[in-house]
């Protein structure tokens, strides 16, 4: 977990810069091509590796041992959903990312970078002859393109990146030269380099100008009709396809636009129904202590599969190089380990990150009036809460591993808070039945309650259908639930559907998920839980716009004390000093105990993945998070199969 101040991660960065001279090589005939693309070469369609390299490349010293490029690295995309997967393999190449201890920071696509005293101005330092997929440059201008036609664009921004913001005002970006720019700020905003780190945050080094103009108005007059010769209304509209930086499900099925990844589409998700393939990235910027171009592996298969089943079917059989998401669950292990001769793999270890392991979230926002009302009212959040047994959850689903918490930081950080941690954790059936009674007490015929309408309470939970744990847990939460009048009920769904019903919509009764942050610096940057602000808050869709975007017709504004928390939470993004960053975290958990915006289950229990044996260079123990996005900072590029 990421525990170094602003004074050390700018010490790391200037100590790496340093470090960057290739050992026991000097001469550009010492890179090694790779034989994949030595056709390329002797046949003029590639020049030699070295004139595709930047002039100083990132060096990686492997995990355990230098490898040979080569084969292919096989997953799977399950349920044809959300293609976050994507991120944790090959979409993590920010300008600066996390270490793969997640102790601190590193230089990435930036060779190098410098903060102020007060944290208020930026410097990156990109390098010299870099190059996208296709071999155009990457300089500042790819990077001032974002800035001035993407974000600042109110034709095609699509919002939000308040890291981008402080005191009131939006960052000022000044080029210097080709590859030397500045961020600046009205007011320290000591967070800044920690969000560009944080997962698919950093759109610099995501927007190739080269490509993504022509379908610019600003640059491209005709625009328009190239928009409607692909069938859509207008530019803007064909811009933001191609463009997709806000949303994955966009951005990872364009296998047109260039990129700085280690791989390239060849076939991206959607373009093809049965397998999405990346091959290696021609002109990658990275190479190891032996001089050889990253990635090892020549290509990333993803196999399309329905569900979470006949993924565990195919890691059974062999079919899977590695996965933790889906099939990784308690309840499967067993499977799992008896499995592990015949499908030749081993496991590694996750250390789990998350706030808990599902958290319950109803609607605050919901566009029915009376039940928003009932939502909102924190008698009925207890009620439901206490009417949770936890210990048997945690029994029947989690094989006993676990205790009963709230969604919260865990015991032993500094910003452990114990009321939020333990309050309304204990089963008491009669506690919810006497705070139900005097919330909603009349019932009908079949003792389920009757809301202010007279109409049965009815709480629809929507779920993705691939998080089987939340189901399993769900079939035991449900009689709980009605045993204290109220009908619950399961309504499961494929991802793309619960990303329109749930994430962006506002009609849905309650839901339930995870992740979130449980210590240190990942709690301050992913305080889901805590305050609404941005849309993994599904409790407060709304609310969390009005956190962005006050003035977006969509966002509703929150009571005065959400609207405090919002506020205080601005204030601790503005802080830069580490111990008046704690102390005003510390105060958000602290109104976060008082209003009590969602329930939880456990903190969760240290997860495993399952990895072939014959990977090679993968961490044994890593951290697992959606921030610190499992596993791409333990450097994926260097894995390759022995």
């Amino acid at each position: 977990m990421v525990k170094m101040n602003r004074r050390t991660f700018v010490a790391a960065s200037s100590a790496f810069a340093g470090a960057l001279a290739l050992p026991g090589f000097s001469r550009a005939q010492d890179y090694k091509e790779s034989a994949f693309l030595q056709s390329q070469v002797d046949g003029g369609a590639l020049p030699p590796v070295a004139e595709r390299l930047p002039q100083v490349p990132l060096v990686i010293t492997p995990t355990e041992r230098a490898g040979q490029q080569g084969g292919d690295w096989r997953h799977a995309l399950v349920g044809g959903g959300s293609l976050s997967m994507v991120v944790r393999y090959q979409g993590y190449e920010p300008l600066v990312r996390y270490t793969p201890d997640w102790s601190g920071l590193t230089p990435n696509v930036a060779e190098s970078y410098e903060v102020n005293a007060d944290a208020t101005e930026y410097t990156f330092h990109l390098r010299p002859g870099m190059k996208w997929s296709d071999g155009a440059p990457y300089t500042t201008a790819d990077v001032q393109f974002w800035y001035e036609d993407i974000y600042l664009n109110e034709d095609v921004s699509m919002g939000g990146f308040s890291w981008w913001w402080a005191d009131g005002k939006v960052a000022e970006l000044e080029v210097i030269d080709d590859v030397t720019f500045k961020v600046k700020f009205a007011a320290p905003n000591g967070f800044f380099i920690h969000q560009l780190a944080w997962a698919r945050q950093d759109h610099l080094t995501q927007a190739p100008r080269h490509y993504l103009e022509r379908f610019h108005k600003k640059y491209n007059p005709d625009a328009d009709a190239l928009a409607r010769e692909a069938g859509l209304e207008s530019w803007i509209a064909l811009f933001q396809r191609e463009n997709g930086l806000d949303d994955d499900n966009v951005f990872f099925q364009n296998s047109r636009r260039p990129t700085l990844m280690a791989w390239m589409w060849q076939s991206a998700p959607g373009e093809n129904t049965e397998q999405a393939i990346a091959v290696r990235n021609p002109y990658y910027f990275k190479v190891d202590t032996q001089g050889t171009q990253l990635p090892y592996f020549d290509r990333v298969v993803y196999q399309m599969v329905a569900d979470p089943e006949v993924l565990l079917l195919k890691t059974l059989q062999g079919e899977i190089d590695m996965m933790d998401q889906y099939i990784c669950t308690p309840a499967n292990k067993p499977v799992l380990f008896d499995g592990q001769e015949s499908g030749n793999f081993g496991f590694y270890t996750l250390t789990e990150t998350a706030a808990n392991v599902m958290v319950f979230q109803l609607n605050l926002n919901h566009t029915d009036a009376t039940k928003n009302a009932l939502f909102n009212t924190r008698d009925f959040r207890q009620a439901l809460s206490v009417a949770v047994d936890r210990q048997a959850l945690i029994d029947a689903v989690f094989v006993g591993q676990g205790a009963p918490a709230q969604a919260c930081i865990r015991p032993g950080d500094p910003l452990y808070n114990e009321r939020l941690a333990t309050q309304h954790t204990e089963y008491d059936p009669d506690a919810a039945n006497a705070l139900l009674d005097t919330l909603v007490p009349e019932k009908d015929g079949e003792g389920y309650r009757l809301d202010a309408e007279g109409r049965r309470l009815t709480i629809i939970f929507e779920l993705d259908q691939t998080r089987t744990t939340f189901i399993d847990m769900m079939q035991l939460v449900v009689p709980m639930f009605q045993a204290v009048g109220i009908d619950a009920q399961v309504r499961s769904m494929d991802r793309s559907l619960w990303e329109t019903r749930v994430r962006n919509g506002r009609e849905f009764d309650a839901t339930c998920h995870q992740f979130g942050a449980n210590s240190g610096i990942a709690a301050m940057l992913d305080a889901r839980y805590f305050v609404p602000f941005n849309s993994n808050c599904l409790y407060a869709p709304g609310w969390s716009l009005y956190y962005s975007e006050p003035d977006n017709e969509q966002a509703i504004e929150p009571p005065a004390e959400i609207k405090a928390q919002q506020d205080l939470y601005r204030d601790l993004l503005g802080t830069a000093d580490p111990e008046q960053q704690n102390a005003k975290m510390a105060q958000l958990l602290e109104a976060a105990a008082d209003q009590f915006l969602v329930f939880g289950v456990s903190l969760p229990a240290d997860g495993y993945g399952i990895v072939k044996n014959d990977m090679v260079n993968v961490t044994k123990t890593m951290p697992n998070s959606f921030g610190w996005p499992t596993p791409a900072p333990t450097r994926p590029e260097q894995f390759f199969k022995a």
